[in-house]
């Protein structure tokens, strides 16, 4: 009960100040105050228009509606929120489907969480953090076998459109070990999201998993909060001392909505009209994951869409030197029937020559190998210029190839044991070896 006092008591400012609504364009708003900051929420007229603060001036600020159809008049009051300045957050989000102010979507009623945290969150001191010690299973071949990946790595999911990537994040959802999964899904389509959560509502350990969504046609402000949202729950079981999974479907739509804030603001645009803001805030998102030496990890999983198959956009530039390491999936794969389509010559794990044994890293290093010299001698094998006996490392190559792809393939579905892994990978490199 003094919980649920000393909440009420949060909600109550003696000093409020307040402003009014001075000019109106699409997506924009200046007021004379209140006095804030930038990204407070305030409230307009009578409380049910909710508008973030995006800029602020000696003499005005700047505001992005939450509500893309919110009706505002001129002269409108204008106060900050007393409810919505922080993330709401507690182990009743457990099994959760919300929106990105912590609002159920599920159907199952309000969520009745007392706990908060900052939005803006916390970042682990460097000597604070703790490095991966041991692999984390995904139940992957490809990824666990050439690839591993450890508890509190940040890791993205780079491809273009209709690549398997929705398939790929739901089948680590489904298969990593963690105390707590949070699926932050940005800007997608809304039957994407209702068919994420009923896949993973059917999981026997549903009541783990929470999912934090706003959609394609919500405001910037709600897209970014959505993120803010997770990555403070993400952080509050981390406190717990627990293994966090989160997977954020994607870092680039995050980036396109901060963009939108920061043109509304009036920041300069920069490359692809990207706006300062946005490369100020990817570091942070990444940096508020880990591990940390206390106890208590966060590993993150961010899907980064590319504007072409070249995968060669600022966001994935800026994405690849931020995280531990880079998924990437590749179209000509997919075409094919290969699915989890990852290119594994053009993938890496920063993480994974510590977190290998070492007959594991030559077993991957030596199929890796393999596979790209195929690549290299690719349209030569091809047009029939390539006659077998002329190099041995070539032939090898081409008689491994498809033994080598069985390996990778892997249905949606399919869940691989982590020693069956090791085993298959060596019996398969060690054949390798006898061609030599």
């Amino acid at each position: 009960m003094s919980e649920r006092y000393a909440a009420a008591l949060k909600s109550v400012s003696p000093d409020r100040r307040i402003g009014f609504v001075r000019k109106l364009a699409p997506g924009r708003i200046e007021a004379s105050g209140p006095l804030a900051t930038v990204g407070d929420i305030c409230e307009i007229g009578d409380g049910a228009t909710l508008a973030e603060v995006a800029a602020v001036a000696s003499d005005h600020i700047v505001l992005v509606p939450l509500d893309h159809v919110a009706s505002i008049s001129p002269d409108a009051r204008v106060a900050t929120s007393l409810t919505h300045s922080a993330a709401r957050v507690g182990d009743e989000f457990a099994g959760r489907a919300v929106d990105a102010l912590g609002g159920a979507i599920d159907g199952k009623g309000e969520v009745g969480a007392l706990h908060t945290r900052p939005l803006s969150g916390r970042v682990l001191a460097p000597l604070d953090r703790q490095e991966p010690e041991a692999p984390l299973a995904t139940g992957i071949r490809a990824i666990d076998g050439l690839l591993s990946i450890g508890r509190g790595q940040r890791i993205g999911v780079f491809s273009a459109s209709g690549v398997g990537k929705t398939t790929l994040i739901t089948q680590l959802a489904a298969q990593v070990e963690c105390d707590h999964c949070v699926l932050c899904l940005v800007g997608e389509r809304g039957r994407e999201v209702e068919s994420i959560w009923r896949t993973i509502s059917k999981l026997q350990h549903a009541a783990s998993y929470t999912c934090v969504a706003a959609t394609s046609d919500l405001s910037a402000p709600l897209r970014v909060r959505a993120l803010n949202q997770a990555l403070a729950l993400c952080e509050y079981w981390q406190s717990q001392k627990k293994h966090v999974l989160l997977i954020v479907d994607s870092v680039t739509r995050f980036a396109m909505a901060l963009r939108e804030i920061g043109l509304a603001a009036g920041a300069p645009p920069t490359l692809r009209a990207y706006t300062p803001n946005v490369f100020a805030a990817l570091p942070r998102v990444v940096e508020r994951c880990g591990a940390a030496k206390s106890g208590g990890s966060i590993t993150a999983v961010m899907t980064v869409l590319s504007e072409t198959d070249d995968v060669d956009d600022p966001i994935v530039e800026v994405m690849k030197a931020l995280l531990d390491g880079h998924i990437v999936l590749s179209r000509p794969l997919a075409e094919q029937g290969h699915f989890p389509a990852i290119d594994v010559v053009r993938s890496v794990s920063r993480q994974s020559e510590r977190l290998m044994k070492p007959a594991q890293a030559n077993a991957a290093r030596r199929a890796i190998a393999l596979l790209s010299t195929y690549e290299d001698a690719r349209v030569m094998i091809e047009s029939g210029i390539y006659k077998q006996g002329a190099n041995a490392k070539l032939d090898e190559a081409v008689a491994l190839r498809q033994g080598l792809l069985e390996f990778l393939r892997q249905g949606a579905g399919e869940r691989s044991v982590f020693s069956e892994t090791l085993t298959w990978l060596q019996s398969a490199t060690a054949k390798a070896m006898l061609h030599a």
